[in-house]
């Protein structure tokens, strides 16, 4: 986790919902796929504009002092128990936290027969959700990287990872705070992820050439995860 992931509001949608400002110029559109290495929104401080800003970055952290962007696709989590002291990540840590807004994200289940079941983790009531992310600039582009940390609640029948999901009352704090690290890397509250549906959709999420609002639809269960709590709409 996490390595896919729907990302479909506009520019101008975001930018209103982060009271950030758009300079994305034209570079987003609806993806209900996004894979490693793809282009997607971030919201992070910027100094020039005075406060939050909307910008298009790329998956996959590169250092600033990497020689090279080979190893973008590896570096697309950053686990929540290391980010604060890794080589590759302390800085973007202490000092370009962001936010990475999604529709909801993809996980794998496999069964002991080999069968693959896709979900869509997602809120239940279609709000936006807000990933803890870092970033860094390297060459012509920014890129990024998603804090993960251990799965809690029914999200850990899916998957032993979940990104670290940040509701929009520690917004500011994740981009703006000097806390400790402890504080800021701090799971989301039993009463936030209960209201995350776990949707079973169809396996062509799986190919990373598909889009569209298919991906994301509701389908059959081949083997049902275990009872949960969370909701589930229909």
């Amino acid at each position: 986790m996490c390595g896919r992931y729907a990302t479909t509001r506009s520019a101008a949608d975001l930018s209103a919902l982060f009271e950030a400002y758009d300079d994305t110029v034209g570079a987003l559109a609806p993806d209900y796929n996004v894979a490693p290495t793809d282009p997607a929104p971030i919201v992070r401080m910027s100094q020039s504009a005075g406060g939050r800003v909307l910008t298009a970055a790329r998956w996959g952290l590169v250092p600033p002092w990497a020689k090279d962007a080979k190893g973008a696709a590896r570096m697309i989590n950053a686990r929540a128990e290391t980010v604060a002291s890794s080589s590759a990540y302390s800085s973007s840590f202490a000092k370009r936290r962001c936010l990475v807004p999604i529709d909801g994200w993809y996980e794998w289940v496999r069964r002991p027969d080999g069968r693959k079941q896709a979900y869509f983790m997602t809120p239940a009531h279609g709000s936006v959700l807000a990933l803890a992310g870092i970033w860094a600039p390297w060459s012509d582009r920014l890129t990024y990287s998603v804090v993960t940390t251990a799965a809690i609640g029914d999200l850990a029948l899916v998957h032993d990872r979940m990104p670290l999901l940040l509701p929009w009352q520690r917004w500011a704090a994740w981009l703006e705070s000097e806390a400790e690290p402890e504080a800021l890397l701090a799971a989301p509250s039993d009463e936030f992820l209960a209201e995350l549906e776990i949707r079973p959709v169809g396996p062509a999420v799986g190919d990373v050439r598909n889009d569209g609002p298919d991906l994301v639809r509701r389908a059959p269960e081949t083997v049902p995860l275990p009872a949960r709590r969370m909701s589930r709409s229909n």
